[in-house]
């Protein structure tokens, strides 16, 4: 059984994960903003549940769930319904596309992303290698 996604145990792994991977180090060197993730209510998730990393030159400085209603000033915001989240982190759904058909809601300098796919695809590699229950997602892991 994995580490139940979302939670602040979750979030624990991911940037222990992101710290422990030379890879994601050496790719994502040139990286400087903190993100916000919003995972809208669907399903046995009832409330959005947010989650805030602050993410600076292959670092994760911080990486925690917020309180209900904070959504602090950050360089990225994404947005989405929980179950989309669910398909990217299980690679059934392309992180890239899903932000480029709005199926993942940006907020932020989209030129800075573009210009950093190969931070943004080892980022979510890298959460894919956290060993994680979908709770409330309906689906499996």
């Amino acid at each position: 059984m994995g580490i139940p996604f979302p939670s602040e145990a979750w979030l624990k792994a991911l940037e222990d994960q992101l710290n422990q991977s030379q890879t994601y180090r050496d790719i994502a060197k040139n990286w400087e903003g903190d993100m916000c993730v919003v995972l809208d209510p669907e399903g046995d998730l009832k409330e959005p549940v947010g989650m805030y990393l602050d993410l600076w030159h292959g670092e994760c400085r911080a990486a925690r769930v917020l309180a209900a209603g904070e959504l602090p000033v950050a360089a990225f915001v994404l947005r989405a319904p929980f179950s989309r989240f669910v398909a990217i982190l299980q690679g059934k759904l392309d992180p890239i596309t899903a932000m480029m058909t709005g199926r993942l809601s940006v907020k932020g300098n989209m030129a800075v992303m573009m210009r950093s796919i190969p931070t943004v695809l080892e980022f979510v590699r890298q959460c894919r290698a956290v060993d994680t229950d979908f709770v409330g997602s309906g689906v499996g892991a």
